[in-house]
């Protein structure tokens, strides 16, 4: 069985994440975790789950991709993370009843 990793890529600015985390998806098995948010100064993250691999290759094309689009400003992988790493990721939004 594949390890599990997680992806994150930092851009400064919206439409260079938009077009990298496009990318990501659309070029490896992997999956978004969470909604996008600010962080601050206009830099704004994704962050992908999947396995080791197609973590890694995702964010390379994402790189690649929101570079032609604005700065990156980061990029990494962290294969095997520990559990409570969840606990600083986003969170997708609660269905309202």
């Amino acid at each position: 069985m594949a390890q599990s990793a997680l992806g994150l890529l930092e851009t400064r600015g919206l439409t260079a994440l938009v077009a990298g985390t496009d990318a990501m998806l659309k070029s490896a098995n992997v999956t978004l975790v969470g909604p996008m948010k600010q962080v601050g100064n206009a830099l704004v993250p994704a962050v992908i789950t999947g396995d080791v691999a197609a973590v890694k290759a995702a964010t390379e094309a994402g790189a690649a991709a929101a570079r032609t689009y604005g700065e990156v400003i980061s990029i990494q992988v962290i294969p095997r993370p520990h559990d409570d790493v969840a606990v600083v990721l986003p969170k997708a939004p609660s269905a309202k009843k």
